[in-house]
């Protein structure tokens, strides 16, 4: 779905934040209990236990979209108007079991703006499917875990975790094609003319490959075979 002329130039103005290193950039829009720090080393049962008690300290889209102030049209317009695929719908909603999706985002990202809402209107179609919102600020430890193939820790990252509170796949950043041309751009030395197009690609694509991409790694998950295409490191 294409944005309106008028509203594309409106998220053009100011220019988009980076989705990279912006904890500086965080304000304390989701965590309204102490968010837990990972053990230097820790493995296993220790680190689904701290996922699970970051996933606890989150908040859920509602509350993280009512307190976004960073392009806030935005937000509201992809939740209110985003469609989800019908086939992507279906097989999310053929899963077994019951899923949690654990978000590391902020409000100021462009490409958190314009993949999570669209996530949150998958979950919201699906019963088996739970999210929580962090900020960079308490999720720091898991986007350093999980970074872009280019090596960066980003926003917004998606962990997916069971009903076990085990880590069973993620997703990072942005849809793979888009990510492609990034990782094309930055090696060329073109990645402000990425940045200054991007949008029009998030525009066009209007969420599905966010949705299809994610219900692949939940699908992958739910068979026992845990998907992450992140670049993944230990958790500090």
């Amino acid at each position: 779905m294409l944005l309106p002329l008028v509203f594309s130039s409106l998220l053009a103005v100011p220019a988009p934040l980076r989705c990279t290193d912006e904890v500086g950039a965080a304000r304390a829009l989701t965590s309204p209990a102490a968010a837990p720090a990972f053990a230097p080393g820790a493995r296993g049962a220790t680190n689904d236990s701290l996922l699970t008690s970051l996933y606890a300290s989150g908040v859920d889209f509602a509350t993280f979209l009512a307190a976004a102030e960073a392009r806030k049209e935005a937000w509201q317009k992809y939740w209110t108007e985003g469609q989800v695929p019908a086939d992507a719908l279906a097989l999310a909603q053929g899963l077994g079991g019951r899923w949690r999706l654990l978000v590391v985002a902020i409000d100021g990202c462009s490409d958190s703006v314009n993949t999570i809402p669209y996530l949150a209107r998958l979950v919201a179609l699906v019963p088996s499917l739970e999210m929580r919102v962090v900020t960079p600020t308490a999720g720091r430890a898991v986007q350093e875990a999980h970074r872009t193939p280019d090596g960066r820790a980003a926003t917004p990252t998606v962990i997916v975790l069971n009903e076990a509170g085990e880590e069973m796949g993620c997703w990072v950043e942005r849809p793979a094609e888009l990510q492609r041309q990034a990782v094309a751009a930055r090696a060329a030395g073109t990645l402000d003319a990425f940045q200054r197009g991007k949008q029009a690609w998030y525009d066009a694509d209007a969420g599905a490959s966010t949705i299809r991409e994610v219900v692949e790694v939940l699908r992958s998950a739910a068979a026992g075979s845990p998907r992450c295409d992140a670049t993944r490191a230990p958790l500090p």
